[in-house]
């Protein structure tokens, strides 16, 4: 009984389906939850001998008796050293911004997949700190919806989007793998948009945030008495894309029996809900994206060669954000101008050591944890730009390792200083800023010229006078 009692979970809740599902979910992993339905209860909670147990707090914002983020705060102060995290159905980064700064340790937004809630629970308690404390928050600002808004001029990069820009204008369909956080979803967008199917019908399904039992119908949909809770016919995200794009983020997770299914629909051109008894002729066009690489899955039975191949009309390779370090200078800057422009917080700019730390971590979440990690440290920011002092976390676990020269010289993208510590030639840095601009705009000349503030023909004089070839 000792055991559970250490593992305790306060639930602020006055939904009684939503406490069920919650309880349910953290009992999966030894917790024990004490569900109040409003604030002064939970302020009261505090002093009694179980609240003096409490290893977590979940808050509802619709708690009834307070203003959401004031309880937080009230929480806190009576309570600094335990994780509250916050539950909410707004995306709102306006209230992202208010939860944190009145001490929230982590912001979710409903509904909430199985898997995103345990995870936050279990670093929100870990006693490894200072690493867990930069798992990303689940803020959500509006991202990129093009090839022109993916920040990166890494080879690797740009070989990629090259790859991904060129399979949009077809019908094909399209894999996209890459490391969690590496910004497939965000390249899954750019190719709709570029596509011709771009004022399609679009949809966009998550396998990993669904329930093994309920991607079926998910995806083929059912009819009314299908299956024991089946009170409605739904159409499945196959029919709702007819004519249009599905995607299917983290396609590694689906189920094989779902996986003969879906290769049948793609086989025949056609789908089948659930207890229907005749098909439906659809036309998909199908953008897959996976965590793993599927032709290793489907040599270990994981998943169907058949389907494997059927996906892979092309395939695209996300790299990992350590494997394009030299980007993270130009996608810091890019995300604080998006976090500057979100209510509640304002441009930040960011120093020389603070993008020598950044440079100095492996980031294993990739791009989605450097921009939650920015937008954290944007929130407690006092100052115009973020230094080294902003990242605590990346300080205390990199130590001597985030403080020194070289990765500061490699994440600039143009190094100032040559290797005895002595400015480098203005030529030499001249090429390496168009080098980098050339990079960054993907060979377009005239927008190279138009953001250097030069006209075309200087450029191409520039081009020969360095040595320099158009393709950076």
């Amino acid at each position: 009984m000792a055991e559970i009692e250490t593992r305790l979970l306060m639930l602020i809740d006055d939904e009684p389906a939503q406490s069920r599902l919650i309880t349910a979910l953290a009992a999966r992993e030894g917790w024990r939850t004490l569900v109040v339905r409003d604030s002064e209860t939970a302020i009261a909670t505090l002093g009694t001998r179980q609240g003096m147990q409490l290893n977590a707090i979940i808050l509802d914002q619709w708690v009834p008796g307070d203003e959401a983020c004031s309880l937080i705060a009230e929480l806190r102060s009576r309570r600094p050293a335990i994780p509250i995290l916050m539950l909410t159905t707004s995306a709102s980064p306006l209230l992202a911004v208010e939860a944190m700064r009145a001490g929230a340790t982590d912001y979710m937004v409903k509904p909430v997949a199985p898997d995103r809630l345990m995870q936050a629970l279990r670093m929100a308690t870990t006693r490894e700190a200072p690493r867990d404390e930069l798992q990303p928050m689940t803020e959500k600002m509006p991202g990129a919806a093009n090839f022109e808004g993916m920040i990166g001029a890494s080879p690797a990069f740009r070989t990629a989007l090259a790859v991904a820009a060129k399979a949009a204008r077809n019908h094909s369909p399209v894999l996209i793998e890459g490391e969690s956080g590496a910004g497939k979803e965000t390249l899954v967008r750019a190719i709709q948009a570029a596509s011709p199917r771009a004022k399609s019908p679009f949809r966009l399904v998550n396998i990993g945030a669904i329930p093994g039992n309920s991607v079926e119908s998910a995806l083929f949909g059912h009819e009314k008495g299908a299956f024991p809770g089946a009170f409605d016919r739904h159409i499945g995200a196959l029919q709702h894309a007819d004519g249009g794009t599905l995607a299917l983020d983290e396609i590694d997770r689906l189920p094989l029996a779902v996986q003969t299914r879906l290769l049948e629909s793609i086989t025949k051109g056609d789908v089948r809900p659930i207890g229907a008894r005749h098909s439906f002729r659809i036309d998909v066009r199908l953008i897959a994206a996976s965590n793993l690489p599927l032709k290793e899955l489907s040599q270990t039975e994981h998943f169907l060669p058949e389907l494997h191949q059927a996906l892979s009309g092309v395939t695209v390779y996300l790299p990992a954000l350590r494997e394009r370090a030299g980007d993270i200078p130009a996608l810091a800057r890019h995300f604080l101008a998006r976090i500057g422009e979100q209510p509640g917080l304002r441009p930040l700019g960011i120093t020389d050591s603070a993008l020598a730390l950044l440079g100095a971590y492996d980031w294993p979440g990739n791009v989605r944890q450097l921009q939650a990690v920015l937008f954290r440290a944007a929130v407690f920011c006092d100052g115009d730009a973020l230094t080294a002092e902003d990242f605590p976390q990346l300080s205390d676990m990199l130590g001597e390792a985030g403080s020194t020269s070289a990765p500061a010289q490699e994440g600039m993208g143009v190094m100032l200083y040559a290797a005895d510590g002595n400015l480098r030639p203005l030529e030499d840095i001249e090429a390496d800023v168009i080098r980098l601009a050339i990079g960054h705009y993907r060979g377009r000349m005239t927008e190279v010229a138009r953001r250097l503030g030069i006209g075309r023909s200087t450029l191409y004089r520039k081009l020969t006078e360095l040595g320099i070839g158009e393709a950076g």
